[in-house]
């Protein structure tokens, strides 16, 4: 009991570095490049074979095709990729994870440690941080293959076991084994892993290819499980995309559980590599995900149009503020690149909100438009809600992401977003100015009605300035002009009054309009110095 309790531990143990070592690789070169990724990913899925190759290369960098899915589930929701895109893209992500079984089938876990104690420098001793991310990656490595040793080491003794070898020979029934491939990778959320734990029963000679093959295709299945964690909270869109991922797995397991079984394939993947049980389940991985790809790849349309009947469009229900956010923060590998983008989105649409109450504040003092007033209430609400809840997404996101880019990133989004609501104040401070006005009944002669008009499009100008990155002088110099506008006014105002041209109380009112003026050009120019610090 003592030895099979030692075995067991040593099993366990194994596995929990594996994962170690595949999850600090994976958020190492996830943190070393995401972003560009998800750029590439963004800008390169027009064309479906250009999208497979991004997809397949993409996940070959970061190791992870459930990064790769989470950020194609993200650009699906946020409208910035469509449905059909995503197919090539999820296509190419399962070829690319294969890459991982093939470097565990290479006989190189010799040099595990010197990766690991080379990883461990460089994030100990070195104060860069892409130094340091890059150790992480060479630390998971090494990690991830001293763990593959463990375990192949403590599943030496199952070979002399009967009961084993009896349990590992039911697994050859294709229900059976495609049922616990597809379980056990959706527990442990991780293909790679999983194949990676069967690899390690290949090397310590308890199963070969042919009680492996039907495992091996459920994991394939079980894998979808992070993307489907990913779309909770997204739109129906999203939800397709994780509806295709599943479909296209499950047709290659169909496909293949029939050749399997009607075809010599498995025993002419063995005959490649006879004595290397451990290639033979990475090869069949990747001809499993290969042969999948060209198989369906002129069906894409056919699995988009499968996916919107299987969750046809719902009646529209606003449950939530956020059109690009999801209410729960599920940051899985992959996911920093698509909260940031859809954080920015999120904002983009709260500036606009803002943008318009500022126009139609301002269109109230010129026009007179009391329709305007209903419109006004409403997107100040909205601005005040999206406020608090981007507010609390950005905190939760920077809790969670530890990479100093990404985190610039975020604060620079947290001091947007306060100005931003800053701004609709500002316009709600105009809208009540405007009703003081009316209850007084004040007039508003038509040299200052000719100062709010520039001073409205002033503000316009400048709101469209601000947003660009590349404006930044203009928002710099017109936040000069409207302090000089403000400075010029007040002293046509004081004129007026001298003149009796204008009432006291009307002046007083006047004279808070220009101090919302102002601030309105303080905000802008705080946001367009905030739009300068995003570098991703």
């Amino acid at each position: 009991y003592s030895r099979l309790f030692q075995n067991v531990l040593s099993l366990v143990g194994g596995l929990a570095l594996f994962l170690l070592g595949m999850n600090s690789m994976g958020d190492g070169l996830e943190k070393a490049c995401g972003n560009k990724m998800k750029k590439i990913l963004e800008k390169l899925t027009s064309n479906r074979f250009v999208g497979v190759l991004v997809g397949m290369f993409i996940t070959m960098v970061i190791q992870s095709s459930s990064a790769t899915t989470v950020m194609v589930v993200g650009f699906v929701n946020a409208g910035m990729m469509t449905l059909t895109q995503a197919v090539w893209v999820i296509m190419g992500a399962n070829i690319g994870t294969t890459i991982t079984g093939q470097l565990v089938a290479l006989d190189i876990g010799w040099i595990a440690p010197i990766f690991a104690i080379a990883g461990v420098i460089m994030m100990l001793f070195v104060k860069k941080p892409i130094v340091n991310e890059i150790g992480k990656i060479f630390c998971g490595f090494g990690v991830l293959f001293i763990g593959m040793d463990m375990m192949s080491s403590s599943m030496l003794p199952l070979r002399e076991s009967e009961e084993f070898i009896g349990l590992m020979t039911k697994f050859s029934n294709p229900i059976l084994g495609i049922l616990v491939g597809a379980v056990f990778t959706a527990v442990i959320q991780s293909s790679s892993a999983s194949v990676g734990i069967l690899q390690a029963l290949a090397i310590a000679g308890v199963v070969n290819l042919d009680n492996a093959v039907f495992i091996l295709f459920g994991q394939n299945i079980g894998t979808c499980v992070t993307a489907l964690l990913a779309s909770i909270g997204t739109n129906r869109s999203a939800k397709r995309t994780t509806l295709i991922h599943f479909s296209f797995n499950i047709i290659g397991t169909i496909i293949f559980t029939i050749v399997c079984l009607v075809s010599p394939l498995t025993k002419l993947v063995s005959s490649w590599t006879p004595n290397n049980a451990s290639q033979q389940i990475a090869n069949m991985h990747t001809i499993f995900n290969i042969c999948t790809t060209l198989l369906l790849l002129p069906f894409g349309a056919y699995l988009v149009k499968l996916a919107e009947k299987l969750l046809p469009d719902l009646p529209t229900k606003q449950d939530s503020i956020f059109q690009y956010l999801s209410n729960e923060i599920n940051l899985n590998v992959g996911g920093s690149a698509l909260y940031l983008e859809n954080t920015r989105l999120e904002i983009d649409r709260m500036y606009l909100l803002a943008k318009d109450n500022i126009e139609k504040s301002f269109d109230l003092l010129i026009f007179d438009r009391e329709k305007d007033v209903n419109i006004i209430l409403e997107q100040e609400d909205i601005v005040d809600k999206l406020n608090e809840g981007i507010t609390k997404h950005i905190t939760d996101c920077l809790s969670h992401d530890g990479n100093a880019a990404v985190n610039e990133a975020y604060s620079a989004y947290l001091s947007i977003t306060n100005n931003i609501e800053r701004l609709s104040d500002h316009a709600m401070n105009i809208y009540e100015h405007y009703q003081e006005l009316k209850n007084k009944s004040i007039i508003i002669n038509e040299e200052v009605k000719t100062e709010i008009v520039k001073m409205k499009n002033t503000c316009l100008e400048m709101l469209e300035a601000a947003s660009r990155k590349e404006a930044f002088r203009e928002a710099n110099d017109l936040e000069d002009f409207i302090d000089n506008m403000t400075e010029a006014y007040r002293n046509n105002m004081i004129e007026r009054l001298k003149g009796s041209i204008c009432t006291a109380e009307g002046s007083l009112v006047y004279s808070a309009i220009l101090i919302d003026f102002e601030r309105i050009g303080d905000h802008l120019l705080n946001i367009a110095e905030n739009n300068q610090k995003i570098n991703l």
